[in-house]
This record gives C-alpha cells, structure tokens and sequence, in this order.
C-alpha cells in the first residue's frame, strides 16, 4: 500500500528522529493503562495499519454475512434439539443458552477475526469472540498516541479513525433501553473474575459511563449477591438493572456452584438485563465451526450461505487419536487449540515447532476436548520495531472486525513475527486507520 511506502521512506530518511519517536510512544505506553506491571505492556510498531474505504467495505460485507449466520445457529439451537446435540454442553449450561434475552438483538458484541489478504482482498477466518470481547481501549489509545509518532505527524494522512469505547456504550445503552421497563439512566455492573480481568479496560468502560451521569461499577462476579427481586454489590450495596458480562461462560461454568443462587438465579429470574446473554457461547465455543459443516444444520443455511462458509472457514476436526496419527508429518499446515478458550491459551502452530515438540505436543493434547484446524498462513507485511530492532521485518496479520449489535463498528489490528499472533506469543498491536477518499 502506498501509505506504508510512504512511512518507510521517511523513517528511512529521518532514522533517529523515528527512533526517539518510537522511544518516546513505548515510555507513554508504559506510563499509561495499558501497562499491567511486570513488563506486561502494549507492545507496537511505527506503521500503523491502514485499510482503505474498499476495505471497509470488504469489512462491514463479512460482518453482515457471518451475523446472519449466527442469528440462524441461534434460532435453530432453540427450536432443533438436532442442533442442540451437535454441541457439546452440560444440561446446565444448555439450560442458560435457552433463557430468553429480554432484548432482540441475538450478539450484542463479538469481534469476528480473520486472515485478511490485503492484495487479494480474501479472507479466512480464525475465530469468534463474543465473550469477554475486548482490547477496545487498547485500540483507542493506540490511536491517540499517534500524536507522537514523527511519520504520522508530518506525512499527515487524511484518515478516518473508528472509535470503540465510546460507539459501545451508544450500543450497550441501545440494547438496554429496547428492554422491557427499561429505565432512562440504568445503573450498570461490569462483571468478570477479576483476577482474570483485563482491568485497566473495565474501569476505563466504568469512568466512560460514570462520565454519562450513570452509576457503574466494576464488580467482581461472585460479589454479586441476589435478594429475590435485585442483584446487588454485596461490597457497596448498588443495586444494578444491566449488567456487561466480560466473565467468559467457561469461567462461569467452572464456578457454577458459587453463582447458582446469586447471579445465575437472578438471570433465570430475568430481574436484570445480561448483556450478553448465555447465547453468545453457540458462536464463542470453537465447535461452532464443526457445527457449520453439518448437514442438519446447512439445513438451515441458504446455498449462499454455505457457499460462504465452504470458501473461508478453515478445516477443522476433533483431535482424536486418528487425527494426531494423520497430521503428525504435517505440521506446517495445523493448529491444535482448546475448544473453549480465550487469549490463544494453549494454542500450538504446528510450523513454531520442530518435529520432535509438534509431536509430543500433538499426542499430549489427544481426546482432550482440543481441536485441530488447518493452518492458514497470514498475510505478511512489512513494519519495524524501532525500539527493539535496526531493521525491517515481515510481520503476520490478524485482523479483528469489532461487531455491535450486528453492524461492523471498527478494527483491531495485531502483528507477530511467529505462527501465532497473541499476547503470549511476541504480538504487537498497532492503530489502525481508513483513507478516507478525495471526496471525504
């Protein structure tokens, strides 16, 4: 793309200015929210990630797309026992996915994330996060600290900057108020276990809605006590009418005896609105993309539909015994990953490894509710880390479509030089920006 040979040409041309620039953006990162100690940081590079107006329109077309999908898996697993069957859910659990949301909208957030081709403008997919979606105030910050990037400042792009903070309070304010005796300034409970939380992002959600006259509180899921008829803090004693579940359903299931008669016994109860709803876990869990292949369910899909998933949803089977003796010799082209999971927790690229670990790791993970899914190599382009690094590299790309109550709100734009692109596996995260066009 033009705007990156742009970038390197005058990084090129103005090496220590990019470099005390560079310097200059890590020691604000550091210095703000996004540091969680012990040099657990934001990392990033100096180029920031540009699409352009086709692209954002490739973009909002996929999003359109695969929701529509995930609204039909919704509807087909609460009329279908068929379908229910496909997956792999305890009664308890299947119990929670069949409550009612006291709303319409079937997701209110997930970010889809794909392979996106940048050249051949194709793409595959990765996965769905719908719970415990986040990073948007990484990308938000990101984003505001390009003021201190030399190239940024002086090429001046005309761009357009996709915010998320703000649009998902819009969005999360949107899907409470389509409620039943919905309230007109509601008090609010952003949940999770939070010793697991990406913290500094809630309590930026918590100042952002307190900013809008609201009552917010970041609360701890299990500190939730019900009286019959509210769920409230049991430290501050706020009453709350909706909660922003971040505490994703593995989590919550594996905590299912604390939170039965609190939390989970005022959601049955439908005395406050759960944004999202249980639901969200038919698209979170990774067997949603065995469930697509399946026959009973292309019954639900139009041949378009299916057509769409044939072309970019990678193969993925369960990591049985057959499996592991079948992919073996065939590491560069796999992936294993948990079927539930979050944060590419015990994920392995098979190409990351030599023989001798792919091996070992392959058959540790047999008939252990792992799967495995062909390796889709990334898009590469080229950026530096001036920090760290006197050169530039090719870095892979996985490209995060941010999704509100059905409509494509923005991107999230992470790079690594390894076969998986995660926090834990040398990532970085960079703004992201759409060229706006000569008209704009």
């Amino acid at each position: 793309m033009d705007e990156l040979r742009k970038f390197k040409k005058y990084i090129d041309k103005h090496w220590i200015e990019s470099k005390e620039s560079a310097l200059e953006i890590t020691m604000a990162i550091q210095n703000s929210e996004l540091n969680a100690g012990n040099g657990n940081y934001t990392r990033t590079l100096h180029v920031p990630k540009f699409f352009d107006r086709d692209d954002k329109a490739r973009f909002e077309h996929i999003v359109e797309q695969t929701y529509a999908i995930f609204r039909k898996v919704i509807v087909a697993y609460r009329s279908d026992a068929r379908i229910r069957a496909l997956f792999p859910f305890s009664k308890e659990l299947e119990e929670l996915i069949l409550l009612e949301p006291q709303y319409p909208v079937p997701i209110p957030i997930c970010r889809i994330d794909i392979f996106f081709d940048e050249n051949m403008k194709d793409f595959y997919f990765c996965e769905f996060n719908t719970d415990g979606t986040s990073a948007m105030n990484e990308n938000w910050r990101l984003n505001a600290l390009l003021e201190l990037n030399n190239a940024y400042t002086a090429l001046k792009p005309h761009v357009e900057v996709l915010e998320l903070m703000e649009t998902w309070i819009d969005a999360f304010l949107k899907t409470y108020h389509e409620t039943a005796n919905a309230k007109e300034n509601p008090n609010v409970a952003i949940v999770d276990f939070l010793e697991k939380a990406y913290l500094s992002e809630l309590y930026q959600f918590e100042d952002r809605f307190r900013k809008r006259g609201l009552v917010c509180e970041v609360v701890d899921i299990r500190d939730l006590k019900y009286d019959g008829t509210r769920l409230v803090s049991q430290k501050t004693g706020t009453p709350f009418d909706v909660v922003y579940r971040r505490a994703v359903t593995k989590d919550v299931m594996e905590h299912y005896d604390e939170l039965k008669d609190d939390f989970i016994a005022c959601v049955k109860d439908a005395n406050v609105v759960l944004i999202g709803a249980f639901q969200t876990q038919l698209v979170h869990h990774k067997c949603i993309n065995q469930v697509l292949f399946d026959e009973t369910m292309r019954g639900y899909l139009t041949k378009e539909e299916c057509a769409f998933l044939d072309n970019h949803m990678p193969k993925t089977r369960d990591l049985t015994l057959a499996v592991a003796n079948e992919i073996v010799l065939q590491k560069d082209n796999w992936i294993i990953k948990p079927k539930d999971s979050y944060a590419a927790k015990g994920v392995w690229a098979g190409c990351d490894l030599d023989q001798h670990r792919w091996a070992k790791v392959l058959f540790d993970f047999v008939d252990k509710d792992y799967i495995a899914q062909e390796y889709i190599p990334p898009f590469k382009s080229e950026n530096i880390d001036l920090v760290n690094h006197d050169h530039w590299m090719m870095y892979s790309n996985l490209t995060g479509l941010y999704t509100y109550n059905g409509v494509f709100a923005g991107v999230y734009s992470r790079m690594s030089d390894s076969g998986i692109i995660s926090t834990q596996y040398n990532e970085k995260t960079v703004a992201t920006l759409f060229l706006r066009g000569n008209q704009d």
